[in-house]
């Protein structure tokens, strides 16, 4: 026993004297995959609270009356073009992040000040402690003109962060890491517990940000590339390291809302036509096949995984572009963005994996899509990759869609006076405007005609609750 206690005490002293020594170094990737590899040796310790009470107390309407003064924007008086502006701790959101500035690989370390905020009506807090620390940060960048810095992109919340491009209104997120996600027994949430950003050059047209992911089970280091336009792009590269042996590790998550659409039949009590953040699930095949799967909001939970090995790409996507589709002059969902995953180099073997969760309302994010890769390697051994994460619209330059068409809207029908035995499924495409040359036609489904109707017993279809069959958009055969 008295063995076993020594070598724990040199353990700790060699990490701890790596991890010295890993702060005297040059920041880049490289220092950040070390951190989170000796991070990874050590047992997970949760953050200790250190949030007033007075803050955790805060209605939503309480803590949405403190907001952060923009006259003091990060980067604001030097007139950069990328500016970061910080969230106060509180209700929600408990847990602190460290957030630094690096200047020429030397990180400095963003001190929190209460006087960067207006806490409105606010007026009883108590004292707050002058090393709080931030929830997360949101970064501005003149997007859509040159004289004003819209938001850009927000990281807030466990491992979550969300982007804009250009005219578009926040709607899914992402997140770092998906851990156990539908699987019994619960999921696990890792959370970005430290950042830091590459100050820009007063001409910059990319922001970089590196982030250090923790959880019980697994540690990361992230870098994130952000690149501005009417597609947002933000390159990503990771390195994780696993603690224990994980059942289901999923790689770059897309987070969604899903509540009725044209395909969902039953009584919402909503005078929307839809309410939905994302309307399907679309995949780009390693063989060159699009793949379809109109979102549902199910009875119980619902799970798919579409088997591939070095996939081109996946993501949920917002098609109903139009606002008749949902009729909401506040959440204007046919400006909510779409997100793709365009892996870069080879994910190898695996899954896209989609869950789906009841929902009785808009308020609860009940899709997730991500990639499952089919085995693992050891634990404590790297697991690297790199993805391009595009945050777009189709009906803007740079939209991810199938080139020969793609549909826009599924519904579900029966007659129970002339088709007792059959149940139509209809899916409806933009219209397309004729040319004098052949446009190629896409099979099954997929075709450019204004819309298509498939017959099928009614047996097939049991309700409108059960997980729908997707279909490929082009390529050889409808699955």
């Amino acid at each position: 026993m008295k063995k076993r206690s020594l070598l724990l005490v040199i353990i700790g002293f060699l990490a701890l004297a790596a991890m010295a020594r890993a702060s005297d170094m040059p920041f880049d990737f490289d220092t950040l995959r070390y951190k989170a590899k000796l991070l990874a040796v050590r047992p997970y310790a949760p953050p200790p609270q250190r949030i007033p009470e007075s803050l955790l107390k805060l209605t939503y309407d309480q803590y949405r009356d403190i907001r952060f003064n923009p006259e003091k924007a990060w980067w604001r008086r030097e007139g950069l073009p990328f500016q970061l502006q910080f969230f106060h701790l509180g209700r929600d959101f408990k847990q602190p992040v460290q957030i630094s500035e690096v200047v020429g690989k030397k990180p400095q370390l963003i001190p929190f000040e209460s006087e960067l905020f207006d806490y409105g009506k606010n007026t009883d807090l108590g004292s707050i402690p002058e090393d709080l620390g931030y929830a997360g940060f949101r970064i501005h960048y003149p997007l859509n003109n040159p004289s004003y810095l819209d938001e850009l992109a927000v990281f807030l919340g466990a491992s979550y962060f969300r982007a804009l491009g250009q005219n578009m209104l926040y709607g899914l997120s992402s997140r770092g890491l998906a851990v156990n996600c539908g699987e019994p027994g619960g999921e696990e949430f890792p959370v970005f517990k430290e950042f830091w950003v590459d100050k820009p050059a007063t001409d910059a047209k990319q922001l970089i940000i590196y982030a250090l992911l923790d959880s019980p089970s697994v540690t990361g280091a992230y870098r994130f590339t952000i690149t501005p336009g009417s597609d947002t792009v933000m390159q990503v590269r990771v390195t994780l390291y696993c603690r224990t042996e994980i059942k289901s590790l999923g790689l770059a998550p897309l987070t969604s809302m899903f509540w009725h659409g044209k395909n969902s039949n039953g009584n919402f009590d909503d005078y929307r036509p839809e309410v939905h953040d994302s309307d399907g699930l679309q995949i780009e095949r390693s063989n060159g096949e699009w793949l379809w799967r109109p979102l549902v909001n199910p009875a119980q939970i619902c799970s798919m995984a579409f088997t591939d090995e070095n996939p081109r790409g996946f993501g949920l996507v917002q098609r109903d572009r139009n606002f008749n589709d949902y009729q909401d002059l506040e959440s204007s969902y046919q400006l909510r963005p779409s997100a793709w995953i365009e892996p870069v180099g080879q994910w190898g073997r695996g899954s896209v994996r989609l869950v789906e969760l009841p929902t009785p309302d808009e308020s609860n994010d009940n899709i997730v899509a991500f990639w499952e890769p089919e085995k693992l390697p050891p634990v404590g051994e790297p697991i690297d990759y790199e993805y391009k994460l595009h945050w777009f619209m189709e009906t803007q330059p740079g939209g991810v869609r199938p080139p020969a068409g793609y549909t826009v809207a599924t519904r579900l029908g029966h007659n129970k006076t002339y088709e007792t035995d059959l149940q139509r499924f209809v899916t409806s495409t933009p219209a397309v405007r004729r040319t004098s040359k052949p446009r190629p036609a896409c099979a099954g489904f997929g075709s450019v005609a204004p819309a298509t109707t498939c017959l099928m017993p009614a047996a097939m279809m049991a309700s409108v609750h059960a997980p729908v069959r997707p279909w490929v958009e082009q390529g050889s055969r409808v699955t």
